[in-house]
Parts: C-alpha cells; sequence; structure tokens
C-alpha cells in the first residue's frame, strides 16, 4: 500500500485523506473525534481516534 499521501485543500484549512483499506480496518466514520500529538523531533503526527484502541501515526520524510 503507497503510504504517501497529498494534502488537500478543503475550506480554509488543509487534510490528509486516509486510506479506504485503513478506514475499514480502524473502523473510522465521519464525525469520529480524532485527538493528534505533534512530535518535533521526530517529524511526526500521531492522531488518535475516539471509541478507537489502535492510532495512526503520521511520519515526515525530508526530501
Amino acid at each position: 500500500m503507497d503510504k504517501n499521501r497529498k494534502v488537500i485543500k478543503t475550506g480554509n484549512s488543509l487534510a490528509l485523506t486516509i486510506p479506504n483499506k485503513i478506514i475499514k480496518s480502524f473502523d473510522i466514520k465521519e464525525g469520529d473525534l480524532a485527538q493528534y500529538k505533534i512530535s518535533s523531533s521526530k517529524t511526526s503526527i500521531t492522531y488518535t481516534f475516539s471509541g478507537h484502541p489502535r492510532q495512526l501515526s503520521l511520519g515526515y520524510a525530508e526530501k
């Protein structure tokens, strides 16, 4: 599975899409709340979805 995602504009914000396979695996639904934690030293963002025991981590790699 391709782990690269394109940043898109939605309204006045930017967003990352989540692949359908991940959405189904984590049972993520529209309207679910998500908390995020930013780690500058690891250049990563981790999202935790309420009601879901798993997390999605977004890493950043410089080009």
